[in-house]
C-alpha cells in the first residue's frame, strides 16, 4: 500500500463509485438552487437529469467552492493515520479553491511537521481534471512516490486538452460570456462556440461553428491536430455532457473510429452541478493528453 492518499475535488466530475473504487476522498463544492443548498455530490442529492430540466425551465443555480475549514476536515483524517496527500483542485483560472487548499496545507503543516502535503493546480475542469486524477492514480499504483508523482504532475498537466462546444446558448447568455443579440442570433444560424482551456486554466472561446455535426467533427479533428502520436494516440480519452448524451455519443464513436489504438473505450462521464450551472445543459467536452496548450 503505498503511504499516501490522493485527494481532489468533486468538480472533477468522475462518479462517486469511481472515487471509492480508486481510494481517493474527494471534498464537495456546494451550489444553490430553487431556495435549497445543496452539495455537490455527484449526483446523490439531485439527479443529472432533473439539474438540467430545473436549468432548461428557467432556474439560475449559483456556486460556491470548498473553503479551507472543508480541506482541513478532508485533510485531517488522513494526516492522522499517518498518511502524506497529494491534493488536485479545479483550475486557479476558475475558481479560488487552490488558494483555499494552500492555506489548509499550510496551517496543518504546522500541526503535522513530519507529513508532506502536496497542493497541484491542475488548470483543469471537469472530467479533464478528473482524466489527470485518474493518471495520478495510475502511477500511484505502480509504485510512484508521491514527490516523483507530484513533479510529474507539475511537468506534464498542460500536456492535457480540454475542448468543449455547446449547441444551447442560454447558459451562456445569462453568464454573461455572450451578449443576448449574440445568442439570438446563434441560436437562429445553429451556431456553435467551440472553447478550450489555456495555459492559465481560463475557458476560451475559440471557434463558431455552424451545425452540430460540423462542431462534432470540428472538435474531434483537434484531437488529430493535438493528441500525442497524432491518429496513433493510445492515451485514455474522457467526455462530459450535460444532458446531451447523443451529442457525445457521437463524439465518442468519431474518436474511436479514428483512433485505434485508445486505451480502453471512451469514458463518458455527467458534467456535475456545479460546472454545469455555468455551462447549462447541451454542453460536450473531450479531454485527452497531447502537445503542450498554446494561449
Amino acid at each position: 500500500m503505498p503511504d499516501y492518499m490522493i485527494t481532489c475535488c468533486s468538480t472533477a466530475d468522475l462518479s462517486a463509485d469511481y472515487f471509492r473504487e480508486k481510494g481517493v476522498p474527494y471534498a464537495c463544492f456546494h451550489f444553490h438552487l430553487e431556495g435549497k443548498d445543496y452539495q455537490d455530490d455527484l449526483g446523490q442529492s439531485i439527479s443529472f437529469p432533473d439539474y438540467y430540466a430545473a436549468i432548461a425551465a428557467g432556474a439560475m443555480p449559483t456556486t460556491s467552492q470548498v473553503n479551507t475549514e472543508e480541506y482541513e476536515a478532508l485533510f485531517e483524517p488522513l494526516l492522522k493515520r499517518g498518511k502524506d496527500i497529494l491534493h488536485l483542485t479545479l483550475s486557479s483560472g476558475l475558481s479560488g479553491t487552490y488558494t483555499s487548499a494552500c492555506i489548509a496545507r499550510d496551517e496543518l503543516k504546522e500541526r503535522y511537521p513530519e507529513r508532506r502535503i502536496y497542493v497541484v493546480d491542475t488548470l483543469g475542469a471537469s472530467s479533464g481534471y478528473g482524466l489527470l486524477v485518474d493518471t495520478a492514480c495510475e502511477k500511484r499504483d505502480a509504485g510512484m512516490p508521491i514527490d516523483e508523482l507530484y513533479n510529474w504532475l507539475e511537468q506534464n498537466k498542460l500536456r492535457l486538452h480540454h475542448w468543449f462546444f455547446s449547441t444551447d446558448l442560454t447558459s451562456y447568455k445569462r453568464g454573461g460570456r455572450i451578449s443576448p443579440t449574440a445568442a439570438t442570433f446563434g441560436t437562429l444560424l445553429g451556431i456553435c462556440p467551440l472553447l478550450n482551456m489555456d495555459r492559465e486554466g481560463h475557458l476560451i472561446p475559440r471557434k463558431k461553428i455552424r451545425g452540430k455535426k460540423q462542431v462534432v467533427r470540428e472538435i474531434v479533428r483537434m484531437m488529430e491536430e493535438h493528441a500525442e502520436n497524432g491518429l496513433g494516440y493510445s492515451g485514455k480519452c474522457f467526455i462530459s455532457e450535460s444532458a446531451c448524451m447523443e451529442d457525445a455519443r457521437a463524439v465518442a464513436d468519431q474518436v474511436q473510429a479514428q483512433f485505434p489504438n485508445l486505451n480502453g473505450k471512451v469514458c463518458i462521464n455527467s458534467i456535475g452541478t456545479v460546472i454545469g450551472a455555468h455551462t447549462g445543459p447541451g454542453t460536450v467536452a473531450l479531454f485527452f493528453w497531447g502537445d503542450e496548450r498554446f494561449d
